[in-house]
């Protein structure tokens, strides 16, 4: 009796998440966004919510939970209802968190990957217009010729520009010290006013400086250059091999979330990505669209690839954390 209660029990809970998942959606979609507005994630997501809403046929709100390096809004996604209303905009930071902090969920387990939302952008060392650093060389040397005395700027610890530079240090040699500032636009500021001799930046935070003169661009972490910065070699070019460090923002969903929404999710976020006008808007933020076929089987196998990365990475530079 009791194994055919709980048998009818488990097919009700089917019907009834069957039924919500034909019916989905019929009330406001809320996208999570870990960081502050304005940043490299809060962007996209604005972006595609705007357009998103017009393909899923329900209004989208973006809401930005911003603390912890972004453990914040991944924690608050996990525990919310897998219903499709709550979704995360994923980035690069659930990766590298993994591997550098103490998170409460595992973002390959505890999420469901929808698809990706664009790729890049890349980051790219620079130094203020004044100095007197020309070339990745010249950065090099001078931190040889005085350790701990080189003094590069970044948006806090766990973070691509500060292993950057502990990648950096462990490869060259050097003993470059990191400088913790609360985002990426002060930290780019810090390199702009000579409060610090350099930094790791994502190209967009640095495009205004750029093309003001206020800063210098001296390579650029990207397997290739990039069309914003034609002329700025690679690391790889300048005998850093594999040294790529480049941004990706994607959709993901609690875990236990109905296939049926997940594909109705990537439906129109596919159809979404495919605009001229998306695509326009993210190659000014020095973004592409993601490369076909974007599935959540894709993403996901993505997310996998670049988590074992960032482990690597971690153990390069030692600052992995301790189990």
């Amino acid at each position: 009796m009791i194994r055919w209660l709980l048998s009818m029990a488990a097919l009700t809970m089917m019907m009834v998440g069957s039924a919500a998942a034909q019916s989905y959606p019929n009330r406001t979609i809320t996208f999570v966004v870990s960081f502050a507005p304005g940043g490299l994630s809060d962007v996209p997501a604005r972006l595609l919510a705007n357009e998103m809403q017009k393909h899923i046929g329900a209004s989208i709100v973006v809401e930005n939970k911003p603390g912890a390096s972004g453990i914040n809004g991944g924690s608050h996604v996990v525990r919310s209802n897998p219903d499709g209303y709550t979704l995360l905009v994923s980035a690069i930071s659930e990766v590298q968190n993994l591997h550098y902090l103490s998170v409460p969920y595992n973002a390959l387990k505890d999420l469901s990957p929808i698809g990706k939302i664009a790729d890049g952008p890349t980051l790219v060392l620079i130094v203020g217009a004044k100095s007197n650093f020309k070339t990745l060389d010249d950065v090099i040397a001078y931190a040889k010729a005085n350790p701990g005395k080189l003094n590069f700027s970044t948006s806090g610890p766990a973070t691509s520009p500060a292993i950057a530079v502990s990648q950096l240090n462990s490869l060259a040699g050097t003993d470059i010290l990191h400088v913790a500032y609360r985002g990426t636009g002060p930290a780019t500021g810090a390199v702009a006013s000579g409060e610090v001799q350099g930094a790791f930046v994502f190209y967009p935070s640095a495009k205004a400086m750029l093309e003001d003169g206020q800063v210098r661009a001296l390579a650029v972490a990207n397997t290739k250059r990039i069309p914003e910065l034609p002329n700025v070699p690679t690391m790889a070019e300048l005998g850093y091999k594999d040294f790529v460090h480049n941004a990706f923002v994607g959709l993901t969903a609690p875990r236990g979330t109905p296939k049926e929404i997940i594909a109705t999710l990537n439906k129109a976020l596919n159809e979404t990505v495919a605009s001229p006008e998306f695509r326009k808007r993210l190659a000014q933020l020095g973004m592409s669209a993601p490369a076909q076929p974007n599935t959540p089987e894709t993403y996901g196998q993505f997310l996998a690839k670049e988590t074992a990365y960032q482990a690597e990475l971690a153990k390069l530079t030692g600052h992995r954390k301790k189990d």
